[in-house]
């Protein structure tokens, strides 16, 4: 049985015309090999399984060609060519400076530059991963980098150039290789899959070399695992399955459901997603790039930036001609904002759906356009739902939703109803005074500092209802909720107070510290104004003191704290016992 060689390996070029995707570098370095213009030191950058060492070995082996070809190619039958071929020549050394990035070893490199070569011009010395040396070695490989011998030429590759000190990258000439765009990983592939009589489906190598991402060398092994899995026809279906990818398919289908407002398919089509094993954050990510593409195929200039096959370009096109930019634009902003919340959501799957939600009401025609007010699309929506029949096989969330929308309509009207029915005056005050005033309240936000203590626009000047001391701690707590940035600070340790009522309306703040009850003086007319309104009462007043020593509560350890629930609580003392725990 004939030994097994994959297929990054087995097709590796051996020239300078069989490299992909790097034909300016490779013709400047064919052009230095013909007119004999080589420079003492090259450095070789760029992602990945791009061809860097290949294009190094390729380059050391034309410069020492006994009989190098007109175009500047390696001619493949001298001397020197054949050592290269067979793995034997003494004129070329390959260093990993991954696992030798000592001072030992570039010593040692050193003192191989001493030895002129016994068959070709140079010795080409190839540092691979290069950026791993350490700050010593790169030291003690500056100067002969610098100065070397004249029949020595030094190879550099790495990924990472930024890495690499900025006295090396100036004794060097660089070369940026660049990514592979799927054009020529698609191409490359079909030549590979002909060469070893495979059958293939266009769109089962588009997906083979989306996964690469620029690599060749990962297309490669990746199209080794396809062919291994589909016994030599490789098929779209085959190779999705294979690589765990999401078909592209579900994008196409969310985005014409959403452009359509059907809220209930996409819910479906989401759980039908996620119940074989793909992850919601994978699921917007991959949506977020299907829009990019179809935004991209919606204007001829940036159709060439979509980086897919021929048959995907079309579908993209049909999609763009069925929405709108604005649609584009927001479905976009929508699922970037999602893929940020997405790692400090604790309910993900909500995060998700709530995003798709969102994207099928953008095209959703507003409520009371022209009216001024900005329209409420979630309730819209779900008014729409309830009103179509719904499949047997609709989301229970869907289902869900309307339950709970129905019940609040309900409950809404049964308290509509029985406040009409109660008399003007059954609790005390006028029910056409309270809607004149929550009318006027619903028109502004008020927060501390935005009210001076007379504004006649937030007070009923003979308003004095009672209030509860629960009632004071509810309004007291929003009020240092609304308080704006700023006062951020001061709110933080107004939520730790406890006002109390010492005699209706008067009201008393205990206050922990002088530094604290500076700056709540400095507020105090936007809070006793704040209090007044919310707690529907103009003749509120308001004292603050600091507290006396045995006011103060000593801030427990807990350790402390432990100590006292253990005090409180025998069966504590009988659980940490039982199941042997130790207070850390």
């Amino acid at each position: 049985m004939e030994e097994y060689i994959v297929s990054a390996r087995k097709y590796r070029p051996m020239t300078f015309d069989a490299v992909v995707g790097q034909q300016a570098l490779t013709t400047t370095l064919k052009n230095a090999v013909k007119s004999g213009k080589l420079a003492h030191a090259y450095l070789f950058c760029g992602p990945r399984g791009v061809g860097k060492t290949t294009c190094a070995r390729i380059f050391a082996k034309a410069i020492n060609c006994m009989t190098p070809t007109e175009e500047g190619e390696a001619c493949g039958h001298c001397e020197s060519c054949q050592a290269f071929n067979e793995q034997r020549s003494f004129n070329i050394f390959e260093l990993d400076a991954a696992s030798n990035n000592s001072v030992e070893h570039i010593k040692t490199l050193m003192e191989q530059t001493r030895i002129p070569p016994q068959v070709g011009k140079y010795k080409v010395f190839i540092i691979d991963e290069v950026h791993m040396l350490s700050t010593a070695a790169f030291n003690a490989f500056l100067k002969t980098l610098e100065e070397p011998p004249s029949h020595v030429i030094f190879i550099l590759a790495t990924t990472e150039k930024h890495k690499i000190l900025p006295t090396i990258l100036s004794r060097c000439q660089i070369y940026d290789f660049e990514r592979m765009t799927v054009r020529n990983t698609i191409d490359h592939l079909k030549a590979v899959a002909e060469k070893e009589g495979i059958q293939y489906e266009d769109q089962a190598l588009a997906v083979i070399a989306e996964k690469a991402d620029g690599g060749m060398r990962d297309a490669l092994s990746i199209f080794d695992q396809a062919v291994s899995f589909c016994q030599g026809n490789i098929t779209y279906q085959k190779v999705i399955e294979d690589l765990n990818v999401l078909d592209a398919e579900n994008y196409f289908k969310i985005i014409d459901l959403a452009v359509d407002n059907k809220v209930s398919d996409i819910m479906v089509l989401l759980n039908q997603i996620i119940n074989k094993g793909f992850d919601g954050g994978l699921l917007i990510g991959g949506l977020a790039k299907h829009v990019r593409n179809v935004l991209m195929a919606k204007d001829p200039q940036t159709l060439p930036l979509l980086e897919v096959s021929d048959q995907q370009r079309e579908r993209y096109q049909q999609q763009a001609q069925k929405c709108e930019i604005r649609f584009l634009y927001d479905a976009l902003r929508l699922m970037n904002q999602c893929d940020i919340n997405y790692r400090q959501s604790s309910n993900k799957r909500l995060l998700v759906e709530l995003t798709l939600i969102e994207i099928a009401q953008i095209t959703q025609p507003d409520e009371g356009a022209g009216s001024g007010r900005k329209p409420r699309r979630l309730k819209s929506l779900f008014k729409q739902l309830m009103q179509q029949p719904h499949p047997m096989n609709a989301a229970p969330q869907v289902a869900a939703a309307e339950e709970v929308a129905s019940q609040r309509v309900q409950r809404a009207q049964s308290s509509q109803s029985t406040r009409s029915s109660l008399p003007k005056k059954a609790v005390g005050f006028s029910w056409d005074k309270l809607r004149a005033k929550s009318k006027a309240k619903s028109k502004m936000q008020i927060i501390p500092g935005s009210l001076g203590p007379d504004d006649p626009n937030g007070i009923i000047k003979d308003e004095q209802l009672e209030f509860s001391q629960q009632d004071l701690e509810f309004q007291w707590m929003m009020m240092c909720n609304r308080m704006p940035q700023y006062l951020s600070g001061i709110a933080a340790r107004m939520k730790n107070m406890n006002p109390v009522i010492k005699e209706m309306p008067h009201v008393e703040v205990v206050v922990d510290n002088q530094l604290a009850l500076d700056q709540m003086t400095e507020i105090r007319g936007s809070i006793l104004s704040t209090l007044r309104i919310y707690l529907h009462n103009n003749a509120i007043t308001l004292d603050m003191r600091i507290a006396e020593q045995k006011e103060r509560v000593r801030i427990l350890t807990r350790k402390e704290q432990y100590e006292l629930m253990e005090k409180e609580n025998p069966a504590i003392a009988k659980l940490r016992d039982l199941l042997d725990l130790e207070l850390a």
